[in-house]
């Protein structure tokens, strides 16, 4: 069944990895964003005829609801995302991730589908063995998890909703971002050639990017079982400390140094183990595994020698 989506956000990192996949699916896209960062990121799919694009603001309730009206499913990806952006403004921060998701579910009617990530960030450092499912309970850090706790209390209670808790996402985009961490790292193994880490013990999941813009895709293949959840998406087999991570980019990378801070505390305290037992068991498996984002970040880095592409 072929669908009219709308995608807010859709020309940033995640947005403009999905909207092709969409497209190739058959479904007719309208995009919505504000191309805060100045990119063109969907140029390559403007001459599909089922593709169309807004320039405008989510924060805008006469910019939303006729596009919100013309939907069938709709994915919010528009927001300030991350700890550092979001604290650069807050003020920012809390009117895109909080207020303009609070207006966009009063627009929906109770037959449209959204399916809007979330983040395992959530979590925190999980329980006493720092192990995380759907189930436990959250203990947010930064504004940002914070704000995407109480978004998805409310997006729960929509009849048609699915909240993806995204690992911390990494690989290649037409919309860069270098500011996430397997992505930053590796970028630092490049051209740095060292690193330095504080509580290199710290754990966290990760999922590729093509990875995500399948899940959604799988979601609305099997809308009918899946609808009214929670799943954690990452890979199972990349629940990795930031030390393992370095070693991982080392093998490919053997002149890359990594060094224990001896002081000093990361701003980041997120340190957890999770499941994604639950995604699996719908039958979605990722494909793209940490050793290969690592191998096509190198080969993409050889492109990318500055820092404009991040979301700071």
């Amino acid at each position: 069944m072929r669908h009219n989506i709308l995608v807010t956000g859709g020309a940033g990192y995640l947005g403009s990895t999905m909207v092709p996949e969409l497209l190739d699916a058959g479904h007719k896209v309208t995009v919505l964003d504000n191309f805060m960062f100045g990119q063109n990121s969907l140029a390559h799919v403007c001459h599909h005829p089922n593709f169309s694009v807004v320039c405008g603001d989510i924060r805008v309730e006469s910019t939303m609801r006729p596009l919100i009206k013309n939907a069938d499913i709709i994915i919010p990806l528009a927001a300030l995302v991350g700890a550092p952006l979001c604290s650069k403004d807050p003020v920012g921060a809390t009117t895109t991730n909080h207020d303009a998701i609070t207006m966009m579910l009063k627009l929906l009617s109770k037959d449209q589908i959204v399916l809007m990530p979330t983040t395992n960030s959530a979590y925190g450092t999980g329980d006493k063995n720092n192990f995380c499912t759907e189930e436990s309970p959250l203990r947010p850090i930064s504004q940002y998890a914070i704000e995407k706790v109480e978004i998805e209390k409310a997006l729960m209670q929509h009849p048609n909703a699915i909240s993806f808790r995204l690992a911390t996402v990494f690989g290649m985009s037409p919309r860069m971002r270098i500011d996430l961490l397997v992505n930053d790292f590796t970028y630092r193994a490049v051209y740095d050639r060292f690193v330095v880490l504080f509580e290199s013990q710290f754990k966290r999941n990760y999922i590729h990017v093509r990875d995500v813009a399948r899940v959604f895709l799988h979601a609305i293949n099997n809308y009918g079982r899946m609808k009214g959840q929670i799943y954690n998406v990452g890979l199972s087999d990349a629940n990795v400390s930031k030390k393992e991570l370095c070693q991982a980019i080392q093998k490919h990378l053997p002149e890359f140094v990594f060094l224990d801070a001896p002081v000093g505390k990361d701003p980041d305290q997120r340190n957890y183990i999770v499941s994604n037992a639950k995604i699996e068991g719908t039958g979605f498996k990722p494909v793209c595994s940490l050793d290969f984002g690592i191998q096509e970040l190198i080969k993409g880095y050889t492109m990318i020698c500055n820092t404009r592409y991040g979301n700071i």
